[in-house]
């Protein structure tokens, strides 16, 4: 009976290892990367998660000297109100979700990376154009990890897989150097795989990297290096800048002549996940920027919102007569509604840290949501844009070894030029004052876009411009690991935290 039982076991156990579950018609990851569609498909899902990083722009507005956290009172969004008072702490729901979601971009770039060569049969599919697909993979990993190390400065870096939870509890923090030279090689990479352009609106170019690259190398005061790329854009006389910069925030402005990268949204497929908020395919958050209990006539072009990240007076302040970018930027609601009785606009004012000012640029409108309304606004960031590389490579020119105040000039100009509307607001100074001028420049041209707060930390600059609103030096340059991360891979904590 023992010896039955026994042989019954054994054969049990053969039988169950054996087991192949698409016997029973089961896809497996066996079934994966098969066809050249299954690639394509697959390095869609690649783009996905960087629409889930909808918070960054948020938290570096907040976060800097161009806006307050706003909202119904001090505990509406917690996560953002800490962010905006310096008393962020490792439990922060914002900071776990741009954590979690630029890691998920992250694996699910290194897995078509692990299986590029061949699939997990070892089978090799070769098509047209899949050193190109893979150079927009590239990219988004080298993007991601980019979000990662402007937050966190030393995070865990992999590379050669997708990780399992076991590989988890393994993971250590590597140097901020070590990382940087990851999305530097991955940037590289796409540059020479990737086409000048594509045919699908939204899709990676070799501009767009190149973009990327040279602003990752302003980030490590490379300047040399960021010249030589950047010039290499602007040469290539791809982009121009558009007259009416209102009109680059439109929905029909998107994906414009003056676009090297946009993180497209839409609101063709209406989410209804609270839980989930960040991860529609629209875009979160437009909706927190509206202004609260708005209404009005039918012809009244604003859709109400939550008043969240407003725009300071200071902000306001620093734009100078005659600049159309400031009405652009920021919208003065009563101004507004002074201007335009016909709408017969009623709000309510914003109950916390209220400015009476609101995100233009990135206003709910009528008709650019569906569904879930909150969550489903169609409008694309505008990542980087061609005013932004004539910045960058200004910037770059002031600051490189040989020096080349001339072309810095005539880059920054290009840009006040159609702020403005003429010549007559150049700007003629060079050296460290040319310097200056370029990154007022930068302020003024990419207000309420996600650069503020990283711009004063690379430059040296956020004690000075932020220890009055609560930054602490050797702290506050870099956000706390979520404590979750902490406690599940026994990582370090950033200082002070």
């Amino acid at each position: 009976m023992v010896v039955g039982l026994l042989i019954f076991s054994l054969s049990s156990c053969k039988k169950w290892v054996d087991y192949d579950p698409r016997d029973d018609f089961k896809i497996t990851e066996q079934d994966y990367l098969r066809s050249e569609s299954d690639y394509r498909t697959m390095a869609i899902s690649v783009y996905t998660p960087i629409q889930w990083l909808n918070q960054m722009v948020s938290l570096s507005d907040i976060a800097s000297d161009d806006a307050v956290a706003g909202g119904e009172s001090a505990s509406d969004i917690l996560s953002l109100q800490q962010i905006d008072d310096f008393s962020v702490n490792p439990v922060n729901s914002t900071l776990k979700d741009l954590w979690q979601s630029a890691y998920e971009g992250v694996n699910r770039a290194n897995y078509m990376l692990q299986y590029r060569e061949a699939n997990l049969l070892g089978e090799q599919v070769e098509f047209a154009g899949k050193d190109a697909l893979y150079g927009e993979i590239q990219f988004l990993r080298a993007y991601y990890y980019f979000s990662l190390v402007r937050l966190f400065g030393d995070v865990p870096l992999f590379t050669d897989r997708r990780l399992s939870l076991s590989d988890s509890r393994q993971l250590e923090r590597s140097p901020k150097a070590t990382v940087y030279q990851q999305i530097e090689q991955d940037l590289q990479d796409a540059i020479a795989a990737l086409p000048p352009i594509q045919q699908e609106k939204g899709r990676i170019t070799k501009y767009a990297a190149q973009s990327l690259l040279g602003k990752v190398y302003l980030y490590q005061n490379k300047y040399d290096d960021a010249a030589q790329v950047l010039d290499q854009v602007i040469g290539a006389n791809a982009f121009v800048l558009v007259e009416d910069f209102g009109s680059i925030y439109l929905a029909s402005g998107e994906n414009g002549s003056e676009s090297v990268f946009e993180i497209q949204y839409s609101n063709a497929s209406p989410y209804y996940n609270w839980g989930g908020a960040t991860r529609g395919q629209g875009n979160y958050a437009v909706q927190q920027n509206g202004i609260r209990g708005l209404s009005g006539s039918d012809d009244m072009p604003y859709a109400p919102g939550w008043s969240t990240n407003l725009p300071a007076k200071d902000l306001a302040n620093a734009y100078s007569a005659g600049d159309q970018r400031k009405e652009v930027t920021v919208l003065d609601i009563e101004a507004y509604k002074a201007a335009n009785p016909s709408f017969n606009i009623s709000y309510q004012v914003a109950p916390y840290k209220n400015t009476g000012l609101y995100n233009q640029k990135y206003q709910p409108r009528k008709g650019e949501t569906s569904g879930q309304v909150e969550l489903n606004y169609l409008n694309n960031f505008r990542t980087i844009r061609y005013a932004e590389v004539l910045l960058m490579a200004a910037e770059a020119f002031n600051k490189a070894s040989s020096a080349n105040d001339s072309k810095a000039r005539e880059y920054l100009n290009r840009v006040r030029q159609r702020a403005f509307g003429d010549t007559d607001h150049d700007i003629s100074a060079s050296g460290s004052a040319l310097y200056e001028a370029i990154l007022k420049e930068r302020r003024l041209e990419l207000a309420m876009e996600g650069d503020r707060y990283f711009d004063l930390i690379r430059t040296g600059k956020a004690a000075a411009v932020l220890g009055p609103l609560g930054f602490i030096s050797g702290k506050h340059e870099v956000f706390p690991i979520p404590q979750e991360e902490i406690q599940i891979s026994n990582l370090t904590q950033n200082p002070n935290y």
